[in-house]
């Protein structure tokens, strides 16, 4: 049974950094594509980060304040975020998926797998 558990999401100030993890198990950890997906509410589900085997790719909004790693031998992904503003405040989700093509890790539908989300607020 495929699971991913988000955790590290809170409140942050303006400015300011969150850590959050994905612990992923029930699958081969190292054949994945992983991501992490936002959604601020009335919005739609945005892509943030996506890191393959050899490769990472940013949105354009986080690159340079947010960085994404991961760890085959835990089966965990990170998602650093530093320089917070009230435009991050969403729900985030960890995601995995069987993508080969780099072209389709920005679509959330090319993932087959989602946790439940961590929420984060971003406010003085």
């Amino acid at each position: 049974q495929v699971q991913l558990v988000e955790s590290g999401g809170g409140l942050a100030q303006p400015g300011g950094s969150l850590r959050l993890s994905c612990a992923a198990s029930g699958f081969t950890f190292t054949e994945r594509v992983m991501a992490w997906f936002r959604q601020a509410p009335g919005k739609d589900r945005e892509f943030v980060v996506a890191m393959g085997r050899y490769s990472t790719q940013y949105a354009e909004g986080v690159r340079g304040r947010f960085i994404a790693s991961r760890v085959n031998a835990n089966n965990t992904i990170f998602l650093q975020m530093n320089s917070l503003n009230p435009e991050d405040t969403a729900n985030y989700y960890c995601a995995a998926s069987f993508a080969v093509f780099e072209t389709t890790w920005t679509d959330a539908r090319s993932f087959q797998h989602w946790g439940q989300g961590t929420q984060v607020a971003v406010s003085s």
